[in-house]
């Protein structure tokens, strides 16, 4: 009779402990901030109880009689109540977000090459403009210059970006810099003043030929046979197109091949000077050359020209003073601002991919100038800037190649 009220009395408690797991978890019985799938542990006096001793009552085996402690039992509710949850699944890494982001860089670095070819498109169809009636280079160059460093001077003091700390042997580090900058910007705008926008162009596909002999002569950059290779389309669809220009003549293609010259130069200079690393980033670095590349040739400006932006002055030459002053000072805006987002775009992607980029903004240009000032392109013509344009786009891919194996 005392084994069948014992086994009813622990099947009794059983089925309340069973109700009790099934109860919803008190507040009180949470720990603050669990959440409802957490596991809910209750701990009672009676833990602390049967840490120190075993447990008052215990089952007798089968047929047995249970051994009664002679404390009392204590009530169910004194007891430990362990509610077990389903386990959590693991947290997997949502791959919708790192897309977005990666969209969202496509997105901004194809902004940015559409304005860099947005600028350089506009700079090229103004600056011819004004160059073609207002036959003043020297003057058109120093206005670039002094509106650039005005511009520079704006992301400076707004805190756009941070305005570098210069040192006296930076600057004179960096001057040799602003000189062939100076210079090759120069013989840009005579060449645009002398030739087609076109054929000053497909003259200046001939970079990589004199980066390639400058690197060799200077650096001793021994050049790879591919490499030659690639150049021979360079030179000689240049050649092709230069025997087929109707603009041609021999002041614009001595300018832009002297700007090639030059620009190269600045970067074997960099590399001589600087070992390759600039003391300053790539875009303080140039605001810094185009404030020097101001004050450099200013005196040159009023030497060799004068003043020639006053509105008297281009009234007298029979020209619309709002159309000229309008149109280079834009050009000035666009001739900045390509350079720039150049720079910012060569700190996000490799130097190869920023050429090949630069090859196909070669071709956007020439394009879009036939096609604004309807210049005459015959089939020869044509062929020779595709063959230039081709050499260069392969020479970057065995750049990038040779990179590669290093």
């Amino acid at each position: 009779m005392r084994a069948t009220t014992a086994m009813t009395t622990t099947t009794r408690s059983t089925t309340a402990a069973m109700a009790t797991s099934r109860a919803p978890t008190s507040s009180l019985c949470r720990r603050p901030g669990a959440s409802r799938k957490s596991p809910a542990i209750i701990i009672t006096n009676t833990t602390r109880r049967r840490a120190a001793g075993p447990s008052p009552v215990a089952l007798a085996p089968l047929g047995g009689r249970p051994s009664t402690a002679s404390s009392p039992r204590r009530p169910l509710q004194d007891r430990v109540v362990v509610v077990a949850s389903p386990p959590r699944a693991a947290a997997e890494p949502s791959s919708s977000s790192e897309e977005a982001k990666g969209l969202g860089k496509t997105a901004v670095l194809g902004f940015m090459f559409g304005a860099w070819y947005f600028f350089n498109i506009f700079f090229n169809i103004y600056n011819k403009q004004v160059l073609k009636a207002f036959r003043f280079p020297v003057t058109c160059t120093e206005l670039q210059f002094v509106v650039g460093s005005c511009l520079a001077a704006f992301v400076w003091v707004t805190g756009i970006h941070k305005r570098p700390k210069l040192t006296k042997d930076q600057i004179l580090t960096i001057l040799p810099l602003a000189c062939v900058h100076t210079l090759g910007n120069l013989l840009t705008n005579v060449a645009l003043g002398k030739v087609a926008v076109s054929f000053t162009h497909t003259i200046k596909a001939m970079e990589p030929f004199f980066s390639v002999a400058l690197s060799s002569a200077f650096l001793g950059d021994a050049p790879s046979l591919p490499i030659l290779l690639s150049l021979v389309p360079i030179v000689g669809g240049v050649a092709l197109a230069s025997a087929t220009e109707a603009s041609f003549n021999w002041a614009g293609f001595g300018a832009a091949m002297g700007s090639n010259l030059t620009f190269q130069s600045r970067n074997v200079l960099s590399k001589k000077f600087m070992g390759g690393k600039a003391p300053l980033d790539n875009i303080n670095l140039f605001s810094v050359i185009t404030i020097m590349s101001a004050l450099i040739l200013l005196p040159f400006a009023l030497f060799f020209e004068g003043f020639q932006f006053a509105p008297a002055k281009i009234t007298a030459m029979g020209l619309d003073y709002k159309f000229i002053m309008s149109r280079a000072v834009f050009a000035a805006v666009c001739f900045h601002s390509y350079q720039q987002v150049s720079y910012m775009i060569l700190q996000r992607v490799s130097p190869v991919t920023h050429s090949i980029g630069n090859c196909v903004k070669r071709v956007v240009v020439i394009v879009s100038s036939v096609i604004v000032f309807q210049t005459p392109v015959s089939v020869l013509n044509a062929v020779g800037t595709a063959v230039a344009l081709s050499g260069v786009f392969l020479y970057s891919q065995v750049k990038r190649l040779g990179g590669k194996k290093k």
